[in-house]
């Protein structure tokens, strides 16, 4: 066997720079776009040098906060639909644990990432280093061990030869539809600067591919039977329609057998919007659509679909309708007592299409769907219309009507990102894209701060797109650093900035549960002899090398998105809107616990009210 004396990190970064995947086009590109790195003592001599000799195979890209980089490459690998990876380095210490809800969120959202941490010494010998936890009972801990629960497998690299077995099986984890999640090999510093006699063949991988598991027979029989016996099916898209590449199936099934659909955040942009079977966001931030046709429903076909509360209306919705749940993981296809096929999608739905031939959902069912969603598309049109200038502060769906006004192909050239706070339901109803990856929502784990880096991640997948961020002030707030790295990697991000002054998703839910005004707007929360905070987020983010300005309502923010388009570098825009008022049209009930006892007579209706909303929940 033919070896070459290498450190584990010169193995581990060859390896990386060598893998090959075959994408379901037929082309064969590198697994590992780059690496993101912020370097320390834990990992800039024994890694950062094996990076450096690599650099033309393998680039790294430094960005200004841990997990910022780690949202990154999670927003990479989502825009890829999960074909591409990026890794993640850091030191040990602070910059590992900033890693945790990264790698939290990609572990919600199925998405592959793979993890770099340093750690301490394995010879113990230096004990205890500079940021070395010591755990009185536990000698082998480090910090690194807060990831375990938050990555699909976890590694502690001990000696450089189990690099050999480790950094496979790892990929093998991202690589695998079922499994797939962020994985992290933790790197003790010294280890990774030890030398061993690396095979040759190992600095050779084969070329990946991703499995597509084909259905079960006895399943797609059983599940044929299903469909043929319901007279008004509906079809839940959920994020597995867009990892599987599966929208063309979906468009001909539901075509062919005038089956509706309604979508996910995640599987939002599974069909066009103007597609006649689309109606569009179901759920708690769902259209009327789509809520009312699932309510009415005689059959559920979820499709790669975690049918997540905010989708089932906390399993109040569409409850007492059976469901046929299509999903290559088997704990997702079984949730909610399903009749199951465990198989990848677009296969699935391919294999459904002849055995189907002849069947066709109740023409008046078809009908209703069309229906409802001409009649939603002309309610968004009217939302999203430029509306007349006044004193009052637009709200979001003002701001959604001006950014994709501003350009006669945004919804063919744009790709929105967007995490948490109020913009995911108005985004999930109002937005509007023809293109599959057009809606970035990370709305699994819902992570402020996720946006501008998830911009980030989204911009290296996609530099041919436009890509625009839609943040709140809030999140901005908790997470802005990638702004300066998207200039220095020259990514231009379009960032429009919507500043209610605080945390007004949250403000409205405690008003709604019965709550007092309470620490969540700026203006609530001023203490003793404190005055409100008064941000210039404009200045801001210019101090951060971004072009960037406030406007005052939709038609300032129409014209400014023109010039941003035409902009070579970073934009920013901040536009002041109202933390109180939102789109009324669709949505249902979302289970939020309501106190039994309490002072406030607000609260006891509330109570009451949720007591009430609770008997039409299924289990």
């Amino acid at each position: 066997m033919r070896t070459q004396k290498l450190t584990l990190s010169q193995a581990l970064v060859r390896y990386l720079a060598a893998l090959r995947i075959e994408l379901d086009d037929g082309q064969v590109v590198p697994y590992v776009r780059g690496v993101f790195a912020i370097f320390g003592h834990g990992n800039v001599s024994g890694l950062g040098d094996a990076l450096w000799a690599s650099r033309h195979e393998l680039p790294t890209w430094r960005a200004h906060n841990e997990q910022g980089m780690a949202n990154a490459a999670a927003a990479y690998a989502k825009a890829s639909f999960r074909q591409q990876i990026m890794a993640v380095t850091t030191s040990i210490g602070p910059g590992a644990t900033n890693l945790v809800t990264s790698a939290a969120l990609a572990h919600v959202n199925r998405l592959p990432m793979l993890l770099l941490p340093g750690d301490v010494f394995a010879s113990r010998r230096p004990d205890p280093v500079l940021q070395q936890l010591e755990s009185f009972g536990q000698g082998d801990v480090s910090v690194n061990d807060c990831l375990r629960p938050v990555t699909r497998y976890f590694d502690r690299i001990q000696r450089p030869e189990q690099i050999l077995s480790a950094l496979p099986h790892a990929i093998h984890i991202m690589t695998d539809p079922a499994a797939c999640g962020p994985v992290c090999l933790a790197l003790p510093q010294d280890v990774q600067s030890e030398a061993f006699d690396c095979p040759e063949a190992f600095l050779h991988p084969e070329l990946l591919r991703l499995r597509r598991p084909a259905p079960d027979p006895e399943a797609l029989q059983h599940a044929i039977e299903r469909l043929r016996q319901a007279q008004r099916p509906l079809i839940i898209a959920g994020g597995g329609v867009l990892y599987s590449q599966a929208w063309t199936a979906l468009a001909d099934l539901a075509h062919a057998h005038g089956i509706p659909v309604a979508e996910t955040q995640a599987g939002k942009g599974s069909l066009t919007w103007d597609d006649p079977m689309n109606l569009g966001a179901i759920g708690v931030t769902g259209s009327p659509a789509a809520n009312g046709l699932a309510a009415d429903a005689d059959l559920i076909i979820a499709v790669g679909t975690r049918l997540q509360d905010f989708t089932t209306g906390s399993n109040s919705l569409f409850g007492h309708v059976p469901l046929l749940s299509l999903n290559v993981q088997s704990l997702d296809a079984a949730k909610r007592r399903a009749s199951t096929v465990v198989a990848d999608a677009r296969h699935t739905l391919q294999a459904l299409a002849s055995p189907l031939a002849g069947w066709q959902a109740d023409a008046s069912w078809t009908q209703r769907a069309r229906d409802a969603a001409r009649q939603w598309n002309a309610r968004v049109d009217s939302l999203t219309a430029s509306a007349p200038q006044t004193d009052t502060r637009p709200y979001d769906a003002d701001v959604i009507g001006a950014v994709q006004a501003s350009a006669a192909d945004s919804a063919e050239r744009d790709i929105v990102v967007c995490a948490a706070g109020t913009l995911p339901a108005e985004l999930h109803k109002l937005w509007r894209t023809r293109t599959p990856g057009g809606y970035h929502m990370e709305y699994g784990y819902s992570t402020m701060g996720y946006e501008i880096a998830g911009g980030l991640g989204v911009k290296i997948a996609h530099p041919e797109r436009e890509v625009i961020v839609m943040v709140g002030d809030g999140a901005y707030l908790m997470l802005n650093s990638e702004i300066a790295s998207s200039i220095q990697l020259g990514r231009k991000l379009i960032i429009v900035v919507l500043d209610n002054q605080g945390y007004g998703c949250i403000h409205r839910l405690q008003r709604a549960s019965g709550g007092p005004r309470f620490n969540n707007l700026l203006e609530d929360c001023v203490m003793d002899d404190g005055t409100p905070a008064v941000i210039d987020l404009a200045a801001h983010a210019a101090s951060l090398g971004a072009q960037a300005c406030r406007v005052d309502d939709a038609g300032a923010l129409k014209r400014a998105m023109v010039a941003a388009r035409a902009a070579t570098t970073t934009q920013v825009i901040v536009i002041d809107t109202t933390p109180e008022k939102t789109t009324d049209d669709g949505g249902c009930w979302w289970e939020v616990a309501i106190p039994e006892v309490s002072d406030r007579p607000e609260v006891a209706a509330a109570h009451e009210r949720y007591l009430q909303d609770k008997q039409k929940q299924h289990y």
